[in-house]
């Protein structure tokens, strides 16, 4: 059969996965903390298995999307005027103790629980850098960049920003959590500054999010159309061609 309809079909496949990663990213763009996704292509002659293919194997490896990445980069910060609502600025994570086990988000949407604590809007402990619950007493609250948490001019606590070590691959959980790889610890981050009274916004915008949907879309139906001709052409070839040998 001919390899070009091979590349068509994993084409297509790829460009449909970049699709619904476009797809999601736009669906997110209102999402607080939201990191958008981004495709990445895997090398042909760079790529983790080059040592154990022969070159007929790679040129012929059509599948070459290797999957999707978070963008790591910021997002506006969007005032709220909630003394418990906070933004990192800078690389790093907040980390929320979950009944599936800890959570790293991008989303401060924080407040008081009727046990004291600092929990998210799901009610789910905030961790401080010691991955412990934090509590908050009564009183006026202020937060320093630092994530100092004081309350009527006394620190209560502190809150945790997480960064993991480079090449780390957070797996998305929902639409602005993440988990962790096995075995991979976070460190408390050292370039993050904490907003208060402030949320960071998707660091995807709609312009943006819409041209790259259209563009996946167009490129899908491209890969598409590519595939109806290769398969014409095995069918005339199957039906001309064959009875003639």
């Amino acid at each position: 059969m001919d390899s070009g309809y091979y590349a068509a079909m994993t084409g297509l496949v790829a460009r449909t996965q970049a699709l619904d990663t476009a797809a999601a990213n736009l669906a997110n763009v209102q999402t607080p903390g939201y990191r958008a996704e981004r495709e990445y292509f895997r090398s042909a002659l760079f790529g983790p298995d080059v040592q154990e293919s022969q070159l007929g194997q790679t040129v012929n490896n059509y599948g070459l999307l290797g999957g999707d990445r978070l963008n790591l980069g910021q997002g506006a910060l969007q005032p709220t005027g909630n003394p418990l609502d906070l933004a990192i600025e800078g690389q790093g994570f907040f980390e929320v103790q979950t009944a599936n086990g800890l959570r790293f988000t991008r989303d401060g949407s924080f407040h008081r629980s009727q046990t004291g604590l600092l929990v998210t809007a799901a009610g789910e402990p905030v961790l401080s850098p010691t991955g412990q619950q934090i509590p908050i007493p009564p009183g006026d609250v202020s937060v320093g960049a630092d994530g100092v948490i004081s309350v009527a001019g006394g620190a209560a606590g502190t809150v945790g920003v997480f960064d993991f070590p480079p090449g780390t691959n957070l797996t998305p959980e929902g639409a602005n959590r993440y988990v962790a790889p096995q075995g991979v610890v976070p460190v408390t981050a050292r370039d993050a500054a904490v907003h208060a009274g402030a949320l960071e916004g998707a660091n995807e915008n709609v312009v943006q999010g819409t041209v790259d949907l259209i563009l996946m879309q167009r490129q899908a139906e491209m890969m598409q159309k590519a595939l109806t001709v290769f398969h014409t052409e095995f069918n005339k070839f199957a039906t001309e061609d064959l009875p003639r040998i």
